[in-house]
């Protein structure tokens, strides 16, 4: 069997399971600055490909490899894969469910945190200098803690179930909406209570992303979502930045609508030293804290998801279905 990788050799070198070693798979590497299309059309008779969060599989692409059986994100998230094509030519498209949930929800406290505490620009403060200035003002700014904070999750999924269990020690009043509620039982369990989206958005003190992107997901904070938020919301982004409006939330940042911003992923990445929620106006540039897109790539999220990759390959070779099917066959 062929197998083509879009990523990095060093990181699959890295993480690569034990097993994956006996399996009869010869690996082709497309290398960053090679074309995937390119790559697809000079082998094609790849079998499976494994792909980043970046790169499109398109439907091109899947043309040129007649013998494709399997497509896998080697995360959680695949809508740069073009699921319906997939389908159409019975192609399995499968992601690691749950494979980064711990470390994307560690990731999302720290960015709370960090914006509710000041963590940047009190770190830019002591190295200017002004250590005293900065925590005279900060004395009087009535800053909250954490646990004194009413949080809306939008999305219940592993993440936010994740996210929910470190925060309730904390004692924030947990809310929650998904498209689909759920049970009663993991109600209670994570401490959660369901809301409907506008009344999550006019309620919470913060509200925090973990939804995947989709038709219906795609830019839902936008100038009318944020137009229902309380003034001073804290928005956090963990998930992914398509489900931003960029320049409707520039707009509520400017306006006060929005206290501050905290995110992990923007749209498009490579994020632009430009980019409208990147290149804001000084008076307001201190509100934002930024993540390079770090928040599911621990070490142990990296080797869960490729025991789960390789597994799934080797249940393809083994003429079986694989794990996590993402595209409804």
């Amino acid at each position: 069997m062929k197998l083509l990788i879009f990523g990095p050799k060093a990181r699959y070198d890295q993480y690569r399971p034990e097993f994956a070693a006996a399996l009869p798979v010869e690996t082709v590497f497309c290398t960053a600055h090679q074309p995937s299309l390119e790559a697809a059309q000079a082998n094609p008779d790849i079998e499976v490909i494994f792909a980043d969060a970046i790169t499109p599989v398109t439907r091109e692409l899947m043309d040129a490899l007649p013998r494709l059986k399997l497509i896998h994100s080697e995360g959680v998230a695949f809508n740069a894969i073009d699921i319906e094509a997939a389908r159409e030519r019975g192609i399995f498209v499968c992601n690691n469910k749950g494979c980064n949930a711990v470390s994307v929800a560690e990731h999302t406290l720290m960015l709370m945190l960090m914006a509710l505490r000041c963590g940047v620009t009190g770190h830019n403060a002591v190295r200017a200098g002004e250590q005293i200035k900065f925590k005279e003002s900060f004395m009087v700014s009535s800053a909250p803690e954490l646990g004194e904070q009413t949080v809306g999750m939008i999305g219940l999924g592993d993440i936010g179930q994740a996210v929910a269990r470190l925060l309730r020690p904390f004692g924030c009043r947990l809310f929650y909406y998904t498209a689909h509620r759920r049970p009663p039982e993991m109600e209670a369990e994570l401490g959660v209570i369901y809301r409907p989206l506008k009344e999550l958005a006019q309620t919470c003190d913060i509200l925090s992303l973990h939804c995947a992107v989709n038709e219906q997901t795609t830019h839902m904070v936008n100038e009318a979502f944020l137009a229902q938020v309380k003034p001073g919301t804290l928005l956090i982004n963990t998930a992914r930045g398509q489900l931003m409006d960029n320049l409707a939330v520039r707009k509520a940042l400017v306006e006060g609508r929005l206290g501050g911003l905290a995110v992990d992923t923007l749209d498009p990445e490579p994020t632009p030293a430009d980019h409208p929620l990147v290149d804001l106006p000084p008076e307001i540039a201190g509100r934002a804290v930024y993540s390079p897109h770090l928040g599911g790539l621990t070490g142990g999220a990296f080797r869960r998801a490729h025991r789960n990759m390789w597994n799934s390959l080797q249940l393809i070779l083994e003429g079986q279905r694989p794990n996590f099917i993402v595209n409804g066959l």
